[in-house]
């Protein structure tokens, strides 16, 4: 019963088998090598960009700071949402990668920005010139931290605030497959068809061992991207080995296949813990559940062997048991229909 992260999980079988494959003999490095040709093609026709700049690297960390370093000035604002990955888990990477641009963030239910709100912070940055940074990108994190999509439409509206404003927008996809299938939209018109210039497509987290793609609209920054790569020490010299993941990712469409299993879990345990007499803090709508309930339940749970996050961390077992906490627990790849069953019970017996 572990739905700590879809990090935890191992890779699925098609990847492993991939890896092995690509193991034997010799082929060219540095993302030369001849299966990097085919995850350009197919991510090109994928997202319906026949010019797109397709490079892989191995995190998601790389994949967003990377993004932002080509998007923006060092005095340059990211606008993102409090709750943004780039804001909440990257160690300040995104400052360092772009020379110190500054995160300035925009508030928003359940982790999502609204036009509005980021309007009216765009417009009051760089109100005194010289002496603030200036205005540079913007960043959408879909899906959330908080397990909320945003539809195409959503986004659509972001980028057209940010557009207005002659910026131009990234958006965090490591859970990007989770939400193009509960949004039940294209993957060009969650992105490039309504505005975004940059994707990190997430890999690891659905069922890769470790790769990442970035996903570059405009060809004309590919350039600079390959020099920030190199330069920040993430361009791989066995670059096979990221490449044979990728391909088999998107070949007989594992990736949607591995995220519609996920969400799907998540909608089974979400639907479950509400009728244990839970309450969700945030909706559920992609891969991960976000609900509060006793803590007597919990301990029941973790006594039974459940490993999951208390969210936010700072709460823990010892204390009233009919108190409540609050939880976030994650469902991947290989998360199961019995696993899923056993915590409900575990949650809901009394002891």
């Amino acid at each position: 019963m572990n739905f700590a992260s879809d990090n935890t999980g191992g890779a699925s079988p098609e990847i492993m088998a991939a890896l092995q494959a690509a193991n034997a003999g010799h082929m060219s490095s540095y993302g030369a090598d001849p299966i990097m040709a085919e995850v350009q093609a197919r991510i090109r026709e994928i997202f319906e960009a026949p010019e797109a700049a397709v490079y892989l690297v191995a995190t998601g960390t790389a994949a967003n700071v990377l993004s932002c370093a080509i998007l923006t000035q060092p005095w340059g604002a990211i606008f993102c949402h409090r709750n943004a990955h780039i804001e909440e888990d990257e160690c300040g990477a995104p400052e360092f990668y772009t020379g110190g641009a500054k995160l300035v963030l925009v508030e928003g239910a359940h982790a999502k920005m609204a036009p509005e709100a980021l309007d009216k912070v765009i417009r009051f940055t760089g109100r005194s010139g010289v002496h603030n940074v200036q205005r540079g990108m913007v960043s959408i994190t879909n899906a959330t931290e908080n397990g909320t999509v945003y539809s195409a439409a959503e986004v659509a509206a972001l980028c057209a605030v940010a557009k207005g404003h002659g910026l131009p927008v990234h958006m965090d996809g490591a859970r990007f497959t989770n939400a193009l299938v509960a949004a039940g939209c294209t993957p060009a018109e969650m992105t490039w068809k309504a505005g975004v210039d940059v994707l990190s497509f997430g890999g690891t987290k659905n069922g890769c061992m470790g790769v990442e793609a970035v996903v570059i609209f405009d060809p004309k920054r590919a350039w600079e991207f390959e020099l920030r790569r190199k330069r920040g020490g993430h361009l791989f010299s066995k670059h096979r080995f990221l490449s044979a993941q990728m391909l088999a990712y998107l070949t007989d469409d594992l990736w949607l296949k591995n995220a519609r299993h996920a969400n799907a879990m998540a909608a089974r345990l979400s639907a479950g813990v509400v009728a244990a007499g839970a309450e969700l803090t945030h909706p559920t709508e992609a891969n991960a559940v976000f609900a509060g309930w006793p803590r007597a339940g919990h301990a029941q749970a973790m006594g039974q062997g459940a490993y999951y996050y208390f969210w936010p961390f700072d709460q823990t077992l010892e204390g009233p048991g009919e108190a409540m906490l609050t939880a976030r627990l994650v469902c991947g790849w290989n998360t199961s229909e019995a696993e899923v069953d056993q915590f409900l019970g575990a949650i809901a017996a009394r002891g």
